[in-house]
């Protein structure tokens, strides 16, 4: 049985939720990777990042119990837009944060990827080979 056409109009994206054990140091990571905290409820065990202009973002989520652990494989990936992969790679070493592996070649451009220390995999791409695929 499937859904009555048009009953499931997806509009976009809304807030991607990542569980990690230890807010604190989530939040000092994804800082360090350069994305800016939005609003941060310790009470309540969430911290919003900022991800680009658009209004959702990244929800860091504390969950009991939760360690570090490295990333399983295949692990579920989130892909941001960036204008160029490979300065950002070089960015991440320069602070501390070690790529899963050097920047990789996709049909639209490049990607480089990291883990934070609970194994949620982000990955950072651009379109230098198809820019007018690109946000402007």
């Amino acid at each position: 049985m499937s859904l009555e056409a048009n009953a499931l109009e997806i509009l976009g994206f809304d807030n991607t939720l990542l569980p990690v054990g230890d807010l604190p140091e989530a939040v000092a990571f994804y800082e360090r990777v350069g994305l800016p905290v939005k609003f941060r409820l310790d009470e309540a065990g969430i911290a919003l990042l900022g991800v680009g202009k658009e209004t959702p973002g990244l929800l860091l989520r504390t969950e009991d119990g939760f360690g570090h652990r490295p990333p399983s494989w295949p692990a579920a990936r989130l892909w941001l837009e960036v204008p160029d992969a490979r300065a950002v790679a070089r960015s991440l070493s320069a602070a501390g944060i070690t790529p899963l592996d050097p920047p990789f070649s996709t049909s639209t451009g490049y990607v480089v990827e990291i883990a934070d220390p609970w194994g949620n995999v982000l990955g950072f791409t651009d379109y230098l080979k198809r820019p007018e695929l690109a946000r402007s």
